[in-house]
């Protein structure tokens, strides 16, 4: 899935620079964020076939220890799919959008799901080897954390959509960090969508295998037009689709790891932080208001604040530059 992705992504995109400023943001499902960071240049195309085979290998150890599976739950109340799931002690390690869950956990979990499924709701029995993006795996997310820690990342030059919470992820290590975790955390790529709402996209590429995103894309963001490249005959139509949609700023040719961006659409509450204060990593600069949820920014490498780009009450977008720090320098 990695390597198809970014073969295709090589031959629409041949100079890694060409989607910075054409594309608005990345995203991609469960193992497809890895080819969304690179997209992003978080890591590089090497780093992420070396994880994603060590990722397989650690999943399919993981998935020795207990017969476990999944089923997908189609269709049915999503609050009602959620609750009946809960009862039965499964986990919905997928939510594809309103009308499409997966649910995981134990053979004997799933087959109490089948004999009790929600109402008006169909389930099909998933091919898999066990329990993804559920606690099964955290034997998994011990063995690929401790290699994540010798990878090199830089920040996303493309504003890069997490599957943990559909938030924009701008520092590189915090991307590495939830691709990591997210093996045993649930895809919310229902979120994933929202976002691109919030973005105000009005294409969504989807690269091979495609099809199945494209289709929820379809059902989820009306008025959104939507392109599966399955084939190289469809590279020179995906090129214009790209040329037709792109333009939205999708990174910042400055050093990027100068900068904290706004996670969530919303109002920026900004913490009382003066220009010229020097923080420390981690430091709270504020926070989104999203109705009555704050969503905490915090700066996360120390650094001088040298420019605030937002003022107290400002209605930001998802990736949107706040600050600009200049980096603490440390000496041996």
């Amino acid at each position: 899935l990695v390597a198809a992705g970014l073969v295709t992504a090589l031959a629409l995109f041949p100079h890694p620079s060409d989607p910075v400023g054409g594309v608005g943001a990345v995203a991609g499902p469960s193992v497809g964020e890895l080819t969304a960071a690179v997209g992003a240049g978080v890591v590089s195309a090497e780093q992420a076939m070396v994880l994603v085979r060590e990722r397989g290998r650690a999943m399919a150890a993981a998935s020795t220890r207990a017969k476990t599976g999944m089923t997908a739950v189609i269709g049915g109340d999503r609050e009602q799919v959620l609750a009946t799931l809960a009862r039965h002690g499964l986990t919905p390690a997928n939510i594809n959008g309103a009308h499409q869950i997966v649910a995981a956990g134990t053979r004997e979990q799933l087959a109490a799901l089948s004999d009790e499924p929600p109402v008006r709701a169909r389930l099909i029995p998933l091919p898999v080897a066990g329990a993804f993006h559920t606690d099964h795996m955290a034997a998994a997310v011990r063995t690929l954390g401790a290699l994540a820690g010798s990878v090199s990342v830089r920040d996303a030059r493309i504003r890069l959509v997490s599957n943990r919470d559909g938030q924009v992820v701008h520092h590189g290590r915090d991307v590495l960090d939830r691709i990591v975790a997210q093996v045993a955390a649930p895809v919310r790529w229902d979120r994933c969508m929202d976002t691109l709402g919030d973005l105000g996209a009005t294409g969504v590429l989807e690269i091979p295998p495609a099809g199945t995103l494209t289709g929820l894309v379809r059902r989820e963001l009306p008025g959104v037009e939507a392109f599966a490249l399955k084939s190289p005959k469809d590279l020179p139509a995906a090129r214009e689709f790209v040329a037709r949609h792109g333009g939205a700023p999708g990174g910042d040719d400055s050093p990027t790891w100068r900068l904290v961006v706004a996670p969530v659409k919303g109002t920026f509450r900004a913490d009382a932080v003066v220009l010229g204060a020097t923080l420390d990593s981690h430091s709270s600069i504020g926070a989104v208001m999203v109705r009555d949820q704050m969503h905490p920014v915090q700066a996360p490498y120390g650094g001088t604040v040298i420019e605030w780009l937002v003022e107290d009450g400002d209605p930001v977008s998802p990736g949107q530059p706040l600050v600009r720090l200049h980096p603490t320098v440390r000496t041996a």
